[in-house]
């Protein structure tokens, strides 16, 4: 069936969504949704919004993380710092259309941008707002995950150790930008059964909360448990990084009971596991004891490692089912990862303006109506014409007295 899906089309055609957005967690969403096949609108001052110039970038001070953040979405640019550029953003928003009227934002949603403001226009809205807490106070996945005590479970177990590591993933930006991708298109359900817009909000405290209180961790502290750190081992089970003989770094896991039976076939240390158990007293098919006797267990799947050269150890781990992993560096993912590059159906080389040619992916989701193929993130303004008269219809020369106001401007 994929075969009948055409490029341009997606699962969710016929969607429109306007964003007005910075950083990660709003254009994550409205990216996702655009790569879905929704006609996902950012609307960004002429001079680029606030991640317009966000690094990495180029040797031109393009940003690698702007056009990583905005495929397969169209560029408007209207100076929303003028009455003027704010009515069309507004007319943007609340546009007719069944399929259209939905909003995606971390703007504040005060003054033109209050859900009540926007109802005025159009009274079935589907607006999300992203907030930093649920007061509306500034919150980042830099200052959150601090808070949350994550940064004191990544060191090493050691008596007084008190040094923490902040983790470069903004974890909590991106599981916020997918809550906003299902939040919308739940807010879409409900409208369509029965005909009522609303405003979601969604603080990105609040989504940092609810994943520690799903994986146990407020519930451990509760019961007066506070969790130490562990350096890499896997808490809770057993897995740790060793080193080959010829210097690769690799990871082990044992969590699930097949994955533990899988690591001691392949190391061929059935005997010396046995003679643990019945050492320790405890039974290593349940994980939890695995991961107590972590250190017993290390030294015997340690020597096997450092033993073997790196092709070696990946041809038995392969053979036996081993859940492992390389350590590699970027570079390296990007050079020499087979998954990494065309041979997977994710990525696509596309000429992205500003940048050239990159390998890009599409969306994760396999459906079984197919996929669009990766498409570039849109040179800032690129869309502002087209979008304003289809949609609004603005004529040629009330369009040209807009550019030549400065109120909207288009692509260099």
């Amino acid at each position: 069936m994929s075969a009948l899906l055409g490029a341009g089309e997606g699962i969710l055609k016929g969607m429109r969504v306007v964003e007005l957005s910075a950083f990660v967690a709003a254009p994550c969403g409205g990216m996702t949704l655009a790569q879905m096949g929704a006609e996902v609108i950012r609307i960004d001052r002429p001079q680029g919004g606030l991640d317009f110039k966000r690094w990495p970038v180029t040797e031109n001070n393009e940003s690698l993380f702007w056009a990583g953040l905005n495929k397969h979405k169209r560029s408007v640019a209207i100076d929303i710092a003028t009455p003027e550029g704010r009515e069309l953003a507004q007319a943007l928003i609340t546009a007719p259309g069944d399929d259209a009227g939905m909003l995606l934002t971390n703007f504040p949603a005060r003054g033109w941008l209050a859900y009540e403001a926007l109802f005025k226009h159009r009274a079935d809205l589907i607006q999300l707002t992203i907030q930093g807490d649920r007061h509306g106070a500034s919150v980042v996945d830099y200052t959150l995950n601090p808070r949350l005590g994550l940064p004191y479970l990544t060191g090493p177990l050691r008596q007084g150790y008190q040094q923490v590591f902040n983790h470069v993933l903004p974890a909590w930006d991106l599981i916020t930008g997918q809550m906003a991708v299902a939040g919308l298109l739940a807010a879409e359900r409900h409208r369509l059964r029965k005909g009522e817009g609303q405003h979601v909000q969604l603080p990105l405290e609040d989504v940092g909360l609810a994943v520690m209180a799903h994986l146990g961790f407020i519930a451990e502290a509760e019961l007066g448990v506070e969790r130490s750190g562990c350096g890499n081992d896997l808490f809770g089970a057993f897995g740790r990084d060793f080193t080959s003989a010829d210097g690769e770094r690799v990871m082990v896991v044992g969590l699930s009971l097949k994955q533990w039976q899988s690591l001691v076939r392949a190391c061929g240390v059935q005997i010396e596991v046995d003679a643990l158990a019945a050492r320790l007293g405890v039974d290593l098919n349940l994980e939890g004891e695995r991961f107590r006797a972590r250190e017993e267990i290390a030294a015997l799947v340690g020597t096997w490692v450092r033993d073997r050269r790196f092709a070696t150890i990946a041809e038995r781990f392969d053979e036996c089912g081993v859940c492992w992993g390389r350590y590699q560096s970027v570079m390296q993912l990007v050079q020499e990862d087979p998954s990494c590059s065309l041979d997977n159906p994710l990525f696509s080389r596309v000429a992205q303006p500003g940048v050239g040619e990159v390998l890009s992916p599409s969306v994760p989701l396999n459906f079984g109506t197919g996929r669009q193929p990766a498409q570039p993130s849109p040179a800032l303004g690129a869309d502002t014409e087209a979008v304003l008269m289809d949609i609004l219809s603005i004529g040629s020369a009330e369009f040209g007295r807009l550019h030549d106001a400065g109120i909207v401007a288009t692509a260099a």
